[in-house]
This record gives C-alpha cells, sequence and structure tokens, in this order.
C-alpha cells in the first residue's frame, strides 16, 4: 500500500486491558477530526473495545473489525484480534492474562510495522510486571522495540510542544547510572538526538543542552568527576564537528530558570532526572517518541494508572499527542522523501 495515495496507517497495541489504556485510546478517537490525518489500526481484542465503550457511555464510538491490515478500511477506526479469546476485563487488577493479550498486540504491531504494512505504532501502557518472564524478560517498550527492528541503539525521547528531552541512560537503576555513563554512551545519544531534531522534526540547526549528572554540576570536580572526564570531552568533540552542543548544566537551576526555552532539546544523564521535570511541565500533552529506529513508535507518557482504571477519569490528552506526533513525524518523513 502507497501511503502518498492514501493516509498513513497508524497502529494502536492495546497495552494491559485491566488499564486506562483502551480507556484513552477510546477517547482519543471518539472525535474523528482527531485521525483526519491517518487511519487508525488497533491491535487487541474487540471484545475489550466494547466493554469500555459500554462502561463509558460512547454509544456513537464504532469501529470495523478486519483480519489483517489488507482488509483496511479508510476513514474508519479497524481492529484487529491478535488472540482468538478475549481474556476477563478486570480493570485496576494485574493479572498474566492481560499480559500475555499486551504483549501479543505489540509483537503483531511491530511485526507488521517492521515489513511496512503500518507507517507508524502508538502503544497504549502495559504493566512490565505481568509480561515480564525468565523467557522473556521486558523492562520497556523502548528496549523490546528497539531489538524487535534490529536497531543497534535507540533514545528515549520526551516531546511536548515546546520541550524535548531526551535520556542517556533509560530503564537501568540509579545505583548503575554512573557505571553505564562513558563518553561514547554521550556521543551516541547526543547524535542520534541531533540527526531525529533534523530528520523527525525538521529542525535544519538544532541547538541541544547536556545535563550534569552532579550536583551543581560536580563543581569542577568537588562533587564527582564525571562532568570533567566525560561530559565536558563529549561535548568539545561535538563542536569540534560543528554541532551546536552545550553544558554540562546543572539540572536543577536548568530547567528553574526556564532555559530549555532556549534549546531544541535537553540531553538528560538518567530516567527520573529528565522525565520528573518533564511530566511536572507537560504531563496531560507529552508524548514518548523512541528516536533513533527505522520505525515511527510514539506512546503516551503514563503507565497503567490500575488505581483510576475504569473509573472514566483519565485524561486522553497525552494519547491524543502521541497518535498525532506518530502522523506528524510519518508525514515529515514522506515529505522528504518526496524532495529527495
Amino acid at each position: 500500500m502507497n501511503a502518498r495515495k492514501h493516509k498513513p496507517i497508524v497502529g494502536i497495541s492495546i497495552g494491559d486491558i485491566n488499564g486506562i489504556g483502551v480507556e484513552v485510546t477510546l477517547k482519543a478517537l471518539a472525535d474523528a477530526r482527531v485521525y483526519k490525518s491517518f487511519t487508525p489500526l488497533i491491535y487487541g481484542h474487540g471484545k475489550a473495545l466494547i466493554f469500555y465503550r459500554k462502561l463509558m457511555n460512547l454509544e456513537d464510538f464504532n469501529f470495523t473489525q478486519i483480519r489483517s491490515v489488507e482488509e483496511i478500511q479508510h476513514r474508519k477506526i479497524n481492529v484487529i484480534n491478535v488472540t482468538e479469546e478475549c481474556p476477563e476485563i478486570i480493570p485496576g487488577v494485574e493479572t498474566q492474562e492481560a499480559g500475555k493479550l499486551a504483549l501479543e498486540a505489540l509483537r503483531s504491531a511491530v511485526e507488521d510495522l517492521k515489513f511496512g504494512k503500518i507507517h507508524g505504532l502508538v502503544t497504549a501502557p502495559v504493566n512490565k510486571n505481568n509480561i515480564n518472564t525468565a523467557e522473556l524478560p521486558f523492562v520497556g517498550h523502548t528496549e523490546f522495540i528497539t531489538q524487535a527492528v534490529g536497531a543497534k541503539d535507540s533514545l528515549m525521547m520526551m516531546v511536548s510542544d515546546d520541550l524535548r528531552v531526551g535520556l542517556v541512560t533509560g530503564h537501568i537503576p540509579l545505583a548503575k547510572v554512573t557505571e553505564a555513563l562513558t563518553k561514547e554512551r554521550v556521543l551516541q545519544k547526543t547524535n542520534i538526538f541531533l540527526k531525529s531534531l533534523k530528520e523527525d522534526f525538521g529542525i535544519d540547526k538544532p541547538k541541544i543542552a547536556i545535563l550534569g549528572v552532579n550536583p551543581h554540576a560536580g563543581e569542577e570536580g568537588l562533587l564527582g568527576s564525571e562532568e570533567e572526564e566525560i561530559l565536558k570531552p563529549a561535548i568539545r568533540e561535538m563542536k569540534d564537528k560543528n554541532h551546536y552542543v552545550f553544558g554540562p548544566y546543572p539540572a536543577d537551576g536548568f530547567f528553574g530558570m526556564m532555559h530549555q526555552k532556549r534549546f531544541d532539546g535537553v540531553l538528560a544523564i538518567y530516567h527520573d532526572q529528565g522525565l520528573i521535570p518533564f511530566k511536572s511541565m507537560a504531563f496531560s500533552t507529552g508524548v514518548n517518541f523512541t528516536a533513533g529506529l527505522p520505525i515511527v513508535r510514539t506512546s503516551p507518557d503514563h503507565g497503567t494508572a490500575y488505581n483510576i482504571a475504569g473509573k472514566n477519569m483519565a485524561d486522553e490528552g497525552s494519547m491524543r499527542a502521541a497518535l498525532h506526533l506518530a502522523s506528524d513525524i510519518v508525514s515529515q518523513h514522506e515529505a522528504e522523501e518526496v524532495e529527495a
């Protein structure tokens, strides 16, 4: 199927059906204007959609059941059942059966994405605990998809209208951050960030700020050596190659003084250093984007939220933004192909 003759197809892996993923997906797609630039295809099970449609009184929400992407119907919401039977839906309760469905939805969507049958993927939240097993270690969507598409590396990037935060290290314990922090890793993540800002977001000469790892960015070695031994040499090397890369900046003062507005991207050293300020500023509209892959993948910036699942309380803003961003990046890539 040629993406230039039809609206691009954006897949949605349904995530944990006992969390808020189905609810925010239905709410985001309830207004057809949301997907005027793409065709949505949900990987999951139609019974889960029917369950939540009734629970939320979304009587006007309609979808088309198809067996494969080849049967896609544009201008409609399409659904593929990835398993024959839908597990019992118990909002707010962690079950192994829900984890198995979430994993199968993700696998099916990624497989179609790899072969170009769909053009982008939005992943609804999963619970790592009911997916992770000894046979299949699962630490997150980013790592799973990176490996599945055969990429050597990727960059977890949080995106909102005016803020983009990338992470040098992702889902690892805080105690292992400095062990994983090397000049080579900083350079690799910075290069992925720069390439993504150019190719995915259309920024010709992106400016990136790199945060320090220690309090006050190490105070010139007084509070830690990582800035002097790793970050500053990496930043000098990027500058020598005529890239607009600056830092390292103390994270507290950087965000406290709103310096992020002066840059196209901010590279944080570890997970919470970047995500706490990001979610404080853009929780309802933030999107998790996996940069550096040969495919387009986004997700809302929240989890399964079992505590409010099934209560019709979840805010769909982040899911809506994730759908828009996936569609926009696909369109950006297609425009670049036409120009080339």
